[in-house]
């Protein structure tokens, strides 16, 4: 029956879901859905997620949302070997830091820097939420290291997503990336090596980041 991905290509965590689909190689039908518009209220997409979130993915019967969530279980059931989410306990484990770190501090703090300006009544960046990115930012600089990806040696689900929440920041142009040059040359390195990351991931970041910028200087 193949997969079905429910997304939209402002949304980083959508963004990181597809791109690890592009990373396993598998085929997949992408539904765009309109947020802004809607489109996820609409009873067909609640009758499927009544939390009516993207990404959402449908795998035959199978039904998942939260893109960690849908990246980690991917892997499990297609990845055709372990690297990408290694099954020893305390490999594993410290992939799930990395996940839970992108989802609980780095791009819970980025949101709070930028979600407040597009969608609310923010004129400008909270200086609070800058600050604890930027520390985010530096707490990723020493994860990566001189191993050169954010859980080991090796590419694993935890350099996608983390990669897409630094490539959406990097478009918003809160901050200048090079004051972290680890971060920096890593995320460069995923810009180039990753299959299908300029179609699934740099329009949509380029696109968010737009929708920023101008939400900005609306308020200004």
């Amino acid at each position: 029956m193949g997969l079905d991905l429910y997304f939209m290509d402002k949304s980083s965590p959508a963004r990181a879901a597809l791109l690890l689909i592009k990373t396993l190689g598998l085929d997949v039908n992408v539904k765009s859905l309109d947020l802004f518009g809607g489109e996820h209220l609409q009873e067909d997409f609640v009758a499927i997620n009544p939390q009516h979130t993207i990404p959402t993915l449908v795998d035959g019967k199978f039904v998942i949302w939260e893109s960690r969530a849908i990246m980690t279980y991917l892997v499990n059931k297609y990845g055709k070997d372990t690297s990408l989410y290694p099954t020893d306990p305390e490999e594993r484990a410290v992939v799930d830091q990395r996940l839970y770190f992108d989802m609980g501090t780095l791009y819970d703090n980025f949101g709070k820097c930028v979600y407040p300006i597009i969608f609310g009544g923010a004129k400008e960046v909270d200086e609070a939420a800058l600050t604890k990115t930027k520390q985010a930012l530096t707490w990723l600089e020493g994860f990566i290291g001189d191993r050169g990806f954010v859980a080991g040696s090796s590419l694993t689900v935890a350099d996608i997503a983390l990669g897409v929440t630094v490539s959406t920041l990097e478009a918003s142009g809160i901050l200048d990336l090079s004051a972290y040059p680890v971060v920096s040359a890593w995320l460069n390195k995923l810009k180039t090596t990753l299959p299908g990351y300029a179609e699934a991931n740099q329009p949509g970041a380029e696109a968010f980041g737009v929708m920023f910028k101008e939400a900005l200087a609306r308020k200004s």
